[in-house]
């Protein structure tokens, strides 16, 4: 179930980047230009992010096996769209829906939360992440290739395949689960809101993603511009390869999570945010440029990988277990705040480019994550100084009667925990 549903990520998650590696196939294939075929990865961006405020809170709502069906039935027909498009907007529109609705990774990962005891979470989440990451690595690399062999449609095509397949799989496979929530859906739309007031663990959470991941989106943003400017003077292939590098943490999280489950988030956080600073001052190195400098970008590049992914498994293992009856809306508030993190990052490393270079961006993720450090340090010494929560059965799971399903459980007492991408 686990390979299944590892599966599920890596599908749902290829289908926002694939079609970055094809723009220019597209622009040559419709006849426009390149900015104009970059609207489909836009569109396509801008699709996920309102699927994750508007469907991924329907996971609370609807049982977890017909949400995902539908979800990549609909995604399977969209890519399809998309493939048959004869002019750009029908392919902007198609993309858009697709991005809409290919957030089966984040329904996925309550749904596993709550299939498995609460000591093994953190490394179902380091596996599930491990999928995500792979899905995002190989979909850039074989779409590229099959663009170029059989042209710009036949990537959308095998993905549509690839996701009505995987409908079908896991219409038979996945184990029904009674709905947590009975609220109306304006009522699940506003409920991430009031979470973010009402859980300070899912506060803290966001603010360490946020931070983290707006200084990784900071160094990737920029990386082009440095190695294309004259200390380096390569082209995007160049990026390209340092991306690949981050396949290793697909074999970091799944170990990432077993350390949660046995240390608890808290550490880990802890260990990931001192990476994310040893990593700052690593790439700072990179500026020289040469060969040297090469070297450091890719260390630098790889160890701020997977601290951060890393960090993300113990975020999200904090949130998962604050309330298992509102997992999805829980995921949808952590996840909003990870991608506006992101997108300001971005921004701001590109600020700062224009005016520091280099060593100024470096010093961004070090003031990032120094924010998330000041708030880690009392939070870490107050949960060193609590005893453990206790644990409480939750949401069941209703199925064939096959057999005991197994219960996960959620911590309750008010202390602190040991939170989140």
């Amino acid at each position: 179930m686990l390979l299944i549903l590892s599966v599920t990520c890596a599908v749902a998650v290829g289908n926002i980047y694939f079609p970055q590696s094809i723009g220019p196939l597209v622009a040559e294939g419709l006849h426009v230009s390149a900015d104009s075929a970059a609207l489909v990865v836009t569109a396509t961006q801008v699709g996920y992010t309102a699927g994750i405020v508007l469907l991924v809170p329907l996971g609370d709502r609807i049982p977890h096996r017909s949400f995902l069906v539908v979800l990549l039935a609909l995604t399977g027909l969209a890519l399809l769209a998309a493939g048959c498009a004869p002019a750009l907007p029908p392919l902007v529109a198609a993309g858009a829906v697709v991005g809409l609705t290919t957030v089966a990774a984040q329904i996925v990962g309550p749904l596993a939360a709550g299939l498995v005891a609460a000591d093994r979470r953190g490394a179902v989440i380091g596996t599930l992440l491990s999928g995500s990451t792979g899905g995002m690595l190989l979909a850039r690399t074989f779409s590229g290739t099959l663009g170029e062999w059989l042209g710009w449609r036949a990537p959308y095509l095998v993905a549509a395949v690839l996701a009505l397949l995987l409908a079908t799989v896991l219409a038979f496979t996945v184990p029904a689960t009674a709905p947590a929530s009975r609220q109306s859906y304006p009522a699940l739309l506003a409920e991430p809101l009031r979470l973010l007031r009402a859980e300070p663990e899912l506060r803290r959470s966001c603010l360490y993603q946020a931070t983290v991941f707006a200084g990784f989106s900071a160094v990737w943003t920029c990386l082009a511009l440095l190695l294309a400017g004259p200390a380096y003077g390569l082209g995007a292939q160049a990026v390209g390869m340092l991306a690949l590098v981050g396949a290793a943490t697909m074999f970091c999280t799944p170990l990432a999570g077993r350390l949660v489950d046995r240390r608890g988030p808290d550490p880990v956080n802890l260990v990931c945010m001192l990476g994310v600073l040893v990593s700052a001052v690593i790439l700072a190195a990179g500026a020289r440029g040469g060969t040297l400098g090469l070297a450091t970008l890719t260390v630098g590049t790889l160890l701020l990988d997977v601290a951060m992914q890393s960090g993300m498994v113990a975020n999200q293992a904090r949130v998962y277990a604050l309330r298992p009856d509102a997992r999805s809306r829980l995921n949808t508030a952590y996840m909003t705040c990870a991608y506006l993190g992101g997108s300001a990052g971005s921004w701001l490393g590109v600020q700062v480019w224009s005016r520091v270079g280099w060593w100024g961006v470096c010093a961004l993720v070090t003031f990032l994550t120094g924010i998330a450090l000041v708030r880690h340090l009392p939070a870490l010494r107050r949960s060193r100084e609590s005893p453990p929560r206790g644990e409480i059965p939750e949401g069941r799971v209703v199925g064939s009667g096959s057999g005991p399903t197994p219960q996960s459980t959620a911590a309750t007492p008010p202390s602190p925990p040991p939170a989140t991408r």
